[in-house]
């Protein structure tokens, strides 16, 4: 099926960044290395100690890695929630950065102008808010002096991080949800993963074609600025597929406590509520809670990511519900590196990989190819060989597009993946792959 969418080595391992007690004009100076933190390519360090040694150092079987001693090094800046709700997508992320780097290591590097290049993936606790936001922006673009933001999470601190990055040319990577960061007004930032505008449309349609009953659909977000745009989208998806909304609600992130918010959507008895952009923490305790009250309709997360935290929180409750974002790795068709990079990270954070996750990886492949296309490492240069090149990404070749629906190729094209829990296991019932890559010959 298709659909178009809407319009490394390391002894020691340091603590996450802790940016709340610094402040803005005084942390460049003081934020130190401990907030960089980095992993061995398949374990995850004890030590909380300084760590500056990348992922490049990685030997080829029995043979030896490349020498570092010429070859250069690109940081990658990461700001990513560390603690808080959504910590497992950003630790997630950032070993993912770091198990790219390795990777890219091991193929030789990245060749440009005669020179070899390691990445090293820098990361800071965003707490997935506008305020730590600005500061992680600080941290990485002052004192580190980090030219590529290899993957940032949560459209609030992306949007502060963004204010700098496209005014000191400096090129972005998001997995961010929200449209209003993205089009032409913004040529250095590109998205790493499917948002909104790519799942909800095909996911809404595919529900709503398995269970044609339904009729009427109640929305729940977190109320920051990823929730609030991913609501109008849902909104349009439902639509679109003939179903109303009966209602639209919000929660704070940080919430524990889902009984109110629960018996709201209860009370509604629409045939499906959708969660939209809620972790699957969170989404677990809520389908928990309305099971309680007796509701039974369909479920619904837009970004569901995975079953693990979901049934962690929401046990049976959360059977049957269909996840936008979360992938199978058990199936005939799961190749041998998602297959390792996914055994590595169930190691490291007891769940399989996500979307969310991925597009950190992918992100280093993708600028990989842009700079060696472009014989760059400047950031414009990148930015501007991104949309004419394809990479191997960790569902397959891939490639920028998505002009029509944001001004300029900026969305990374990967499949949307619909799941659904059956029997308390993920189950794949639809792989749904962009038009564009088809049509671009990129297979």
């Amino acid at each position: 099926m298709e659909y178009g969418g809407f319009g490394a080595l390391v002894e020691d391992m340091p603590k996450y960044g802790t940016l709340e007690s610094m402040a803005l004009t005084e942390q460049a100076a003081n934020l130190s290395n401990e907030h960089h933190t980095t992993y061995k390519e398949t374990t995850m360090p004890s030590n909380p100690t300084r760590t500056l040694l990348t992922a490049f150092l990685v030997a080829v079987g029995g043979g030896a890695a490349l020498n570092t001693a010429a070859a250069e090094t690109i940081k990658l800046g990461l700001s990513v929630p560390l603690s808080g709700a959504g910590a497992n997508w950003g630790k997630g992320g950032e070993w993912l950065c770091q198990q790219a780097a390795a990777d890219v290591a091991k193929a030789g590097g990245v060749k440009v102008g005669g020179k070899v290049y390691q990445f090293e993936c820098v990361a800071y606790d965003n707490k997935y808010n506008a305020a730590d936001g600005a500061r992680v922006a600080q941290a990485l673009l002052s004192k580190d002096k980090v030219r590529f933001i290899g993957g940032s999470l949560g459209t609030a601190p992306v949007r502060a991080l963004q204010t700098r990055t496209e005014r000191e040319d400096v090129l972005l990577f998001t997995v961010a949800w929200g449209a209003s960061i993205k089009g032409p007004k913004f040529p250095l930032t590109f998205t790493q993963m499917n948002t909104p505008n790519e799942i909800s449309l095909p996911l809404v349609r595919h529900v709503k074609q398995a269970n044609p009953a339904i009729k009427t659909v109640a929305l729940l977000n977190p109320n920051d600025a990823t929730g609030q745009e991913t609501e109008q989208i849902a909104r349009k998806a439902w639509a679109a597929a003939g179903v109303t909304v009966v209602s639209s609600d919000w929660y704070e992130r940080g919430t524990s406590e889902f009984q109110p918010a629960a018996a709201k959507l209860a009370a509604q008895k629409s045939d499906a509520i959708d969660l939209c952009s809620s972790p699957p923490a969170d989404s677990g305790l809520v389908f928990k809670e309305l099971a309680d009250m007796g509701w039974k309709g369909v479920k619904v997360v837009q970004v569901g990511t995975g079953a693990d935290g979901l049934v962690a929180t929401g046990g049976p409750a959360t059977e049957g519900a269909y996840l936008g974002a979360a992938i199978t790795f058990d199936g005939p068709a799961t190749s041998p590196l998602q297959r390792r990079l996914n055994d590595g990270a169930r190691g490291i954070l007891g769940e399989s990989l996500n979307a969310v996750q991925i597009g950190f990886y992918d992100a280093v492949m993708a600028l990989k190819a842009a700079m060696e296309k472009a014989q760059s490492i400047e950031p414009a240069a990148v930015a501007k060989a991104l949309p004419q090149v394809s990479f191997d990404s960790f569902y397959g070749r891939s490639a920028f597009g998505g002009k029509d629906t944001y001004g300029s190729p900026q969305q990374m094209l990967v499949p949307v993946i619909v799941t659904q829990l059956q029997g308390g296991k993920l189950v794949e019932v639809a792989r749904l792959a962009p038009a564009e890559l088809r049509e671009r010959g990129v297979q």
